[in-house]
This record gives C-alpha cells, structure tokens and sequence, in this order.
C-alpha cells in the first residue's frame, strides 16, 4: 500500500482489442516507444499476443496485442480467436480500438458483443485521427460510444503521437497497485527467435501484393552466433529462415524475376534483425511448399499457432 509521502506505484495487463487493421500494433508500439510487434496494412497481420511494456514513474503497462478477432474461415482463424477470448478472460483492462476514418462495421458489433462478456473495464480508443476529418472523428466517438459500455472514450493518433501519453495516464489509473512485473530496461517478452521470424514476415508482407499474404508463415530453423570476422570483438548472428506457403503458384510470388523479391525481403529483414540484436546479421532465406497449412493442426503445431 501507498502511504500519504509515497505515492501508489500501479501495475497490470491491458489488452488491445478491435477488428483487423483497427491500428493496435501501431499503438503498442507507440506506448512502448519501440518497435515490438509488426505492422503492416494488411488485415490479421498479428497472429500472437505480443506483450510490450510500457514503463512509467506511476507504474508499468503490460500491454497484450491480440490477433483482430474475426469470424474464422480455417483452423488457424478459430485458433487465433481462442487466444484472443483466453487473453481477455484474463486481463485488467481493455483498450477496445476503432479507426476513425472507417464507419463502424459488423467486425466492431461482432467484438462489442464478445466484450460485453467481460468484467474488466473498456476503454475505447478511437485510432487513425490524423486520416480523418473532426467531423468524422466526432461522428466515430458517437458511434462507438453506442456499441459498449466505456469508462472512457480516447481519440488519438499513434502515427503523430497525439493523445498517446493522456491513454497511458488513464490506463495505469485503471490498474492495480502492486510491484513492476517486468525489469525497468525489458519491453517485451517476445522470444527472440519469433521476433525475428515477425521481421521476416512483415518484409514479405511489404514485398507481395497478392493472394500470399494469409498463406504465409515463417518459421527460424537456425540462430547461429560467432565472432565477425570483420570486426573484432562484436558478434556475427547467421540466421536461417523458412517462409512457407500453401501453394506451388505462390512460391514465384516471393521468389520474384531472378530472385529479386526474396532478396529485397532479406535486405529489409536483415536491418530490422541487426537493429534488434545489435550485431551484424547474415541472413539466408528459403521459400517451401507447406500444403494448406492454416487448416491442419500438425502443421499449425509446428508453426507455432
């Protein structure tokens, strides 16, 4: 307990929740003040819930990123949506995100409805102001007001930083006094080895516009660390990696003319990996054939989901 000269220190999990694209990465990663989950503007990009961790004078955030709860056309989508029901059913509270430059859909209704399970208290943040016009962003609060019982309606926008510290304060208002759970200098508990394999995931994204996209997983076979060569006393990390996907015909999608697309995957890839590991980074990429994999749970298994 907090006394009268010491003032309380707040601590616990708030889930990110709202339909695919609805911008809840790009806000974790703002709240965090680093990069911790991918974002790309493609729908059902996050398929784990990464935690990021936000450090305060006030307390500490432990911030859940669920997949976008959806209605599921395969295994992987039911199983996504299992993580994201076992994650709620668990936190202490809910940051319910809708963009502000979309009207409200049945996605949004579809997930108002699950929250209204739920005892912990919702927050709603209204994502994406800098895309919208006041009108529109007033019009949302409205509508989004209507869909589940708030205890506060935030409108803000991740990309320019608008409003992100005021959500910050209102949320470690609404958690628990208690200790930190995770040391000052740790901003994730994300493996280092699935942080790698989201980089690689996201450069593909980036590079393939087509029908890959919901095909594509990513699995590391091996991290092998040693001395580099050309620098002494710093580390050389060798990283082999696998993008799967389900089909044959998809296979030239990421390979690209003469190896093009694959190469500029590695390229982006590799950047975001030296950055996270601090150490220069040799990267080989391979691309397979793992047949209709999002609805076979051996395979789902192995990769992970």
């Amino acid at each position: 307990m907090s006394t009268p000269d010491q003032p309380s220190h707040r601590s616990g999990f708030a889930a990110l929740v709202g339909r695919p694209n609805a911008g809840k990465t790009t806000l974790t990663n703002a709240l965090v003040g680093e990069k911790v989950g991918i974002v790309s503007n493609r729908p059902q990009t996050t398929r784990h819930a990464i935690r990021g961790v936000v450090h305060k004078p006030g307390g500490q955030i432990v911030l859940v990123d669920t997949p976008g709860l959806h209605k599921p056309k395969s295994l992987l989508g039911q199983r996504l949506n299992d993580v994201v029901r076992d994650t709620l059913s668990d936190v202490d509270v809910i940051v319910f995100c809708i963009p502000a430059d979309q009207p409200v859909g049945t996605g949004d209704k579809f997930i108002a409805r699950q929250l209204r399970e739920l005892k912990a208290p919702i927050v709603v943040v209204v994502t994406k102001t800098d895309l919208a016009s006041k009108k529109q962003i007033a019009e949302q609060l409205v509508a989004a007001s209507q869909l589940v019982e708030a205890v506060e309606l935030v409108p803000l926008s991740a990309v320019s930083g608008d409003q992100v510290e005021l959500l910050e304060n209102l949320l470690i208002g609404l958690l628990p006094e208690g200790p930190s759970f995770y040391p000052e200098e740790q901003t994730t508990d994300e493996d280092v080895q699935r942080q790698i394999a989201e980089l690689v995931r996201e450069a593909a994204l980036e590079k393939v516009r087509q029908e890959v996209p919901h095909s594509l997983a990513v699995s590391v076979e091996e991290i092998i660390r040693r001395p580099d060569p050309k620098k002494a006393g710093s580390e050389l990390v060798e990283v082999h990696a696998l993008l799967h996907v389900e089909r044959n015909s998809q296979k030239p999608m990421l390979l690209g003319k003469g190896g093009q697309i694959i190469k500029a995957i590695g390229s982006e890839a590799r950047a975001g990996m030296e950055t996270l590991l601090g150490a220069r980074v040799h990267l080989e990429l391979h691309v397979t054939v793992l047949g209709e994999w999002q609805d076979d749970p051996k395979k789902l298994n192995r990769l992970g989901y």
